[in-house]
């Protein structure tokens, strides 16, 4: 049984969202003009909770920081064109944000605005206290983004549960001092998540309030 607690810090992806399908179509999109083999869709699943940088630092070894930041920018242009039109809300997250209670905040690889218009067009937004995204400093593994939210919200570590599909949320998790929830119906790697040694795992969001 997962306890309650003060706060919660939701990654987005894989998490609240199940937008593998928007995410990897722009990646691909981003990729078409490069040349390079098109990664299938369970390769770059896998990557989805890593930055961007990442992947296609992975896809295209031999590109310089500088070609991976205007592969970046170019994903960031025709990721929202899709409209997120194959992106869904898992089941039970609507059920769970309702009656779940405490301070909630994002722990997102996105942007804070992208997050921010993702979670409202979806209707997530208004069971969110903050949305923070991942602004100009060292997405997870780093704790960065968590740690924002610990400041404006004032409150300690430990009254603080990152729930997170992949093993840099359980990483930057264990760096910001908070309590972690691996959820396996995520992209993440189970046994990845396992290294990181999660406080707690959900098979559904519907554990939290369980």
């Amino acid at each position: 049984m997962i306890p309650r607690f003060p706060v919660y810090l939701f990654d987005v992806d894989g998490t609240l969202l199940n937008s593998a399908d928007d995410i990897c179509g722009a990646i691909r999109e981003t990729l078409a003009s490069t040349g390079a083999p098109l990664p299938t869709d369970e390769f770059l699943r896998g990557y989805i909770g890593h930055h961007l940088r990442d992947t296609f630092a992975e896809v295209l070894p031999h590109y310089t920081p500088e070609q991976v930041d205007e592969l970046i920018q170019t994903y960031r242009r025709i990721y929202p064109l899709r409209g997120h039109s194959s992106t869904s809300v898992y089941p039970g997250v609507v059920e769970t944000l309702r009656q779940l209670g405490g301070l909630k905040s994002t722990a997102t690889t996105k942007g804070t605005e992208m997050a921010a218009s993702v979670l409202r067009q979806f209707g997530l937004l208004p069971y969110f206290d903050r949305v923070q995204g991942t602004d100009g400093f060292p997405a997870k593994p780093e704790p960065d983004v968590i740690l924002k939210s610990i400041e404006a919200f004032g409150v300690r570590p430990e009254d603080c549960l990152l729930v997170g599909d992949a093993g840099p949320d359980m990483e930057a998790g264990r760096r910001a001092g908070v309590k972690t929830c691996a959820v396996t119906y995520g992209y993440g790697d189970i046994t990845a998540m396992r290294e990181h040694r999660p406080d707690y795992w959900a098979d559904s969001p519907l554990a939290l309030i369980s």
